[in-house]
């Protein structure tokens, strides 16, 4: 029997999360504890890239949002040489990774042959820091290329063709939009490039020495990939760009070897010339695997500076909103996903404008406004929002008559601004009232038997009880709220057994029976609805859902960018 007892003993196993906002690391030893973690803040470990939030806004170019490129690599050895004090490289016998989706790195041409020789005197950004044909690197937060998606639309048949070929309609921060864009703004580029890495597999690329593949999961947010044969479609590609799939490689399964840690890392930071770097893959794929979420009905909700919804299925459906991936940990299934932009930094700037910035007053306004918010519905768009794709705004309306349970028969008025407190409550309710109503359009189960929620903002109990209260479900919480490094962590030592094993073997058959002797167990935060009272604030939540919606549908007709 394959398991944990498998793994060797004094072993330990890396995980990386190149992140937004940050890179993090988490280590699990063969019991698959955590023995060590550690963060590099781009802005403020890094601040001579002046970032906000770790990423530029191109202040002439409207919802052009990328990052550096080279400061995900001085990020990476800083955080290193801060492990380094905490663990002894030479034990880890398997590092893995996740990055943020969608954001892509342009190698250019003759960069491989730098990757390959990389000198060990030196470091990582004096060597690669002219090996990109662009130094900007778009991110996940970009919304400049609505033009491209209805190209790419247009040239396979429509949204819902493109949806069902690739798990997804085209998404202004999906990386084949990004990539006609540089092809029809920056054509020099576009021929100067040698190799597109999304930054999944760009880390991993520096790891091993040598371009490493996209992997099938991050790979699908990509508006690329076939979801059902996983491979690029030859019928996509040529409506994104000339010669692109040369430029993108090959795929390869997330749970598959990428390489062997290249001499580089051997002798600079002296870890074992035999440990496996396995493929990297997207936040939100390994936060799946992080959360071990493995039953259909459970759905994890992430908090972070995107917030997402999230669950498993068995079959691929995809549809006009909303998307469907490859599950990392489960090759003939399939994980289903919603995004928001507007997550944490919203959040944050109406805690600075509302709440005195500080979260302990934010969170004592969630406590003093009672459930509800009187009916008053708040849609807060820092940034242009992916779902709904309505633009940079805020709108504010009082839902009356809650007396009837019809949602037809209740009455809305915009107002332009709320009481502090009820600003506060109205931008959680609201998100999470957005995330019902979604998930269970998109087909999610309704209620879930269960929530796992992770992320910055899951440590905050006001928003897990608003959580519960508007799913009608227990909402369980885990030990670690950056759960993708843990996933990553997890992930390399599910890609060793399965190269040991000589090919793919259940991830959960490294935790079954043991879970909550591990770092993976989730606990319960919150309790499902249960009396009488909560019930009746649940289906008053219902209408509230149904409501919102119909405002929302309104406002993308009249403003949407669809």
């Amino acid at each position: 029997m394959v398991g944990r007892s498998s793994l060797p003993d004094g072993a330990l196993f890396l995980g990386f999360d190149s992140s937004t906002q940050s890179v993090k690391a988490t280590v699990l030893n063969n019991d698959l504890i955590i023995v060590a973690s550690e963060t590099v803040n781009f802005d403020s470990d890094l601040p001579h890239y002046k970032t906000e939030g770790g990423v530029y806004r191109d202040p002439t170019d409207d919802g052009r949002i990328f990052s550096p490129t080279i400061m995900w690599v001085e990020a990476l050895e800083l955080l290193l040489e801060k492990l380094k004090l905490k663990i002894d490289f030479s034990k880890v016998v398997a590092v893995s990774g996740s990055g943020q989706q969608h954001g892509s790195v342009y190698w250019k041409k003759g960069s491989q042959a730098v990757l390959s020789s990389l000198d060990p005197s030196k470091s990582l950004v004096s060597q690669l820091k002219d090996a990109f044909s662009t130094m900007d690197s778009p991110i996940w937060m970009d919304s400049s290329t609505t033009k491209q998606c209805r190209e790419i639309e247009n040239a396979v048949g429509g949204a819902l063709e493109l949806s069902k070929l690739t798990g997804s309609r085209a998404y202004e921060r999906f990386t084949g939009p990004q990539i006609r864009k540089i092809y029809q703004t920056a054509p020099h580029i576009y021929e100067n490039t040698e190799r597109i890495s999304l930054v999944s597999s760009f880390m991993a690329s520096i790891l091993v020495g040598c371009y490493a593949s996209i992997d099938e999961t991050d790979g699908a947010g990509m508006n690329l990939m076939d979801i059902n044969k996983r491979t690029w479609s030859k019928t996509v590609l040529e409506a994104t760009a000339p010669g692109l799939e040369q430029k993108l490689g090959n795929l390869a399964p997330a749970y598959a070897v990428a390489g062997r840690i290249s001499p580089y890392f051997v002798e600079r930071h002296q870890f074992d010339k035999n440990c496996l770097a396995i493929q990297w893959s997207g936040d939100n794929p390994n936060s799946l695997a992080g959360l071990t979420l493995n039953t259909p009905g459970d759905l994890a909700i992430s908090l972070g500076t995107s917030d997402t919804v999230f669950g498993i299925t068995a079959e691929a459906k995809p549809s006009l909103e909303g998307h469907v991936f490859p599950n990392p940990v489960e090759p003939d299934g399939y994980m289903v996903m919603l995004c928001y932009k507007n997550g944490s930094l919203t959040r944050e700037d109406m805690r600075n404008q509302c709440a005195e910035k500080s979260w302990d007053v934010f969170n004592n306004y969630l406590e003093k406004t009672p459930p509800l918010n009187g009916g008053k519905l708040g849609f807060y768009y820092k940034d242009h929002e992916i779902l709904p794709p309505l633009p940079v705004g805020f709108h504010r309306y009082i839902v009356e008559n809650f007396s009837d349970s019809s949602p037809d028969n209740l009455t809305v008025r915009e107002v332009q601004e709320f009481d502090s407190p009820s600003e506060v409550r109205a931008i959680v309710e609201g998100q999470m009232l957005s995330m019902r109503g979604h998930a269970e359009r998109f087909g999610m189960p309704n209620p879930p038997k269960r929530i796992i929620a992770t992320g910055g903002a899951s440590s905050n109990e006001s928003i897990l009880k608003s959580i519960a209260q508007i799913f009608g479900c227990p909402v369980f919480t885990v030990e670690r709220p950056d759960s993708a490094s843990l996933g990553a962590a997890l992930r390399a030592a599910h890609g060793w057994m399965c190269n040991k094993e000589g090919g793919f073997v259940p991830i959960s058959c490294m935790y079954m029976g043991n879970l909550e002797k591990t770092s993976l167990g989730a606990k319960l935060a919150v309790q499902a609805p249960a009396d009488s009272e909560d019930m009746e604030l649940l289906k008053k939540y219902t209408l509230l859902m149904k409501k919102r919606m119909e405002i929302e549908r309104r406002l993308v007709e009249k403003i949407g960018r669809v």
